[in-house]
């Protein structure tokens, strides 16, 4: 975490050396809160898993069907399943240690960035961190020093660039559906029929008939667990 980001944190808590009004502290808490799942779900898998599941909801032709609050609430549970080991070095290393007094809250801030940071760094894409690097101005970073605020953007741009490769795979057997549903009906001059209405069923009963909840979860989940 930047010095930044903890000197914020000891001013909010009131360990820092400046001291500010209860009123002041309240408004820089609600604040915080505000921004702090947006961070926190950048900084996860949750972005990637969200993409595809919306645009195969979309590929498969349904607009509201599985609503959104079912794509997100399976997206967070995909998300806690596949984080679930970086989760449990936070807590070890971090947490624990805190809630013990066996480590100061700086201390357990500083022991939480390592296994949140190798993560992001392992799925990030060189030519996404190359890009934020050089926007940075910084020189000496290494492969091995890369700052949070550095690699947090590269990090989420490099899920959204995965999530759109994974989406267009999905989504390219249902075009063909489409595309042959639609010229089947033309040669039968069928033309006043909507092609969707006939590929609908057929590409819902394709996708029921190979098991596609558990092939597109199971793949979103290998790509991060399988190295």
């Amino acid at each position: 975490m930047s010095p930044a980001m903890i000197d914020l944190v000891q001013s909010v808590a009131g360990k820092g050396s400046d001291s500010y009004s209860l009123n002041v502290q309240t408004l820089i808490v609600i604040t915080s809160l505000a921004f702090l799942p947006s961070v926190l779900l950048l900084m996860t898998c949750f972005t990637r898993i969200i993409v595809v599941l919306s645009v195969l909801r979309q590929a498969l032709g349904l607009q509201t069907t599985p609503p959104n609050m079912i794509l997100v609430a399976l997206s967070l549970i995909l998300t806690v399943f596949i984080m679930r080991g970086v989760l449990q070095k936070e807590q070890d290393v971090a947490l624990t240690p805190y809630l013990n007094g066996a480590i100061t809250f700086n201390q357990a801030l500083a022991a939480a960035e390592p296994p949140i940071q190798a993560f992001m760094a392992g799925q990030t894409r060189k030519d996404a961190l190359h890009l934020y690097v050089d926007l940075s101005g910084e020189t000496d970073i290494s492969s091995t020093n890369i700052p949070m605020w550095i690699l947090v953007p590269a990090f989420a741009t490099s899920e959204l660039e995965t999530g759109f490769q994974i989406s267009f795979l999905i989504y390219l057997p249902f075009v063909l559906v489409d595309l042959a549903v639609a010229a089947i009906l033309m040669a039968l001059g069928m033309i006043m029929v909507s092609p969707n209405l006939v590929s609908l069923p057929l590409k819902l009963l394709m996708f029921v008939s190979i098991h596609g909840w558990v092939l597109v979860l199971g793949t979103l989940a290998n790509s991060y667990l399988v190295k």
